[in-house]
């Protein structure tokens, strides 16, 4: 990628019109080019270029940019430290403000350099920290498939792994991407392992209020198996996920009325977590009987006679489960419900489905053949 150079002339002549125009504008740095070398300009320029950022002048942009392409041409191990102060400096500066220009410089910075280069980490994080204060994050590359391939390409510890998909799982919160969001957490905590489980305890237990709270997320069973969550084993939030996964609305009621202040310290409205209970427990109450009685939702869900049809409809919007009302006969009739869990039994009754189904086929086409010898 070319990034936009300041002037067309030599680096030392381009260093030393930055550093005029720099001190033009209120800086203390020399117009003197430095006798380290390239580098060592760099370094004088970055520390003083917040004057630049202030200013609303037309000309900041090419000068920002001039910055970034005498970067790109710095010997990797010289590039480093330079790199992670400018990236600093754009995250930092009066936060909120001129973020469409910071997003193009650091832009221009992580797109310019060589795909494998380590320090790449640091600007793409810097990157997600400005696009998070603007709600920009859809402009900033998040698929799970390309996180993944650059934490293999920049070699990155697990302390720094971590710190990456942490910080791209609370920009897609903050950007109400609840859903990618979620994907990050469940890929985040998996990360884990048995000897460093404990470490996510603040994860593992954010990672359960989201999707409790989250009004589309629906099914749980697959945090449960994830090591950090499994930590959580024995205390409240855990017990609490737990009845989520799989038991009905009485238990949650049951649950509530214990422990109410621990319910109102996780920030969880108890009126939607009992909307939440009462698809669920119709859920798995639809994936036992294709009929269910209108006076057996009233029972389980604890709702009214005149509150039944209402929400059956809203369950139906969800497409957790299809069905259909029959006033006459005051039931549902249920053609079908998504499994809250989905273990053993659940894959053996998929297996049993598609091998009928392949029986049936094969029922089928010797049918044919029979009727038509060529077929």
């Amino acid at each position: 990628m070319s990034v936009p150079a300041f002037i067309d002339i030599t680096e030392e002549d381009q260093a030393s019109e930055l550093r005029a125009y720099i001190k033009s504008k209120g800086a203390d740095i020399s117009e003197e080019n430095a006798e380290g070398g390239l580098h060592v300009d760099l370094a004088q320029i970055i520390e003083a270029c917040d004057v630049c950022l202030k200013d609303d002048d037309k000309d900041v942009e090419s000068v920002m940019n001039s910055i970034v392409s005498l970067l790109l041409i710095l010997e990797p191990e010289k590039q480093e430290a330079l790199i992670e102060n400018l990236c600093e400096k754009l995250v930092k500066f009066r936060e909120g403000e001129r973020p469409s220009l910071r997003l193009q410089l650091l832009s221009n910075l992580f797109h310019g350099m060589d795909e494998n280069t380590p320090v790449r980490y640091t600007v793409f994080c810097s990157l997600v920290k400005v696009a998070a204060t603007c709600n920009a994050i859809a402009f900033i590359p998040t698929d799970l498939d390309q996180v993944r391939k650059w934490i293999i390409d920049w070699n990155l510890n697990t302390e720094k792994k971590h710190t990456l998909l942490r910080l791209v799982y609370e920009a897609l919160v903050d950007c109400k991407k609840s859903e990618a969001a979620a994907k990050v957490m469940v890929e985040l905590l998996g990360s884990y392992t048995e000897d460093n489980a404990s470490q996510a305890r603040v994860d593992a237990h954010r990672c359960i209020v989201r999707a409790l709270k989250d009004p589309n997320t629906f099914l749980f069973d697959h945090l449960l198996i994830l090591k950090p969550v499994r930590f959580l084993e024995g205390e409240l939030i855990h017990d609490l996920l737990t009845i989520f996964v799989s038991a009905k609305l009485a238990a949650y009621v049951k649950f509530y009325q214990s422990n109410k202040d621990f319910i109102d310290s996780l920030g969880l409205s108890h009126e939607q977590n009992m909307s939440k209970m009462r698809l669920l427990t119709f859920m798995g109450m639809a994936v036992e009987f294709k009929e269910i009685s209108f006076d057996t939702i009233q029972q389980e869900l604890q709702i009214g006679a005149e509150e039944v049809e209402a929400f059956v409809i809203d369950a139906v919007r969800t497409k957790m489960v299809y069905c259909k009302i029959d006033q006459t006969q005051q039931k549902v009739v249920v053609s079908h419900s998504t499994h809250r869990t989905f273990g053993k039994q659940q894959w053996q009754q998929l297996y049993d489905t598609l091998t009928s189904w392949k029986a049936n086929l094969a029922t089928v086409k010797t049918s044919l053949q029979t009727l038509s010898p060529s077929a």
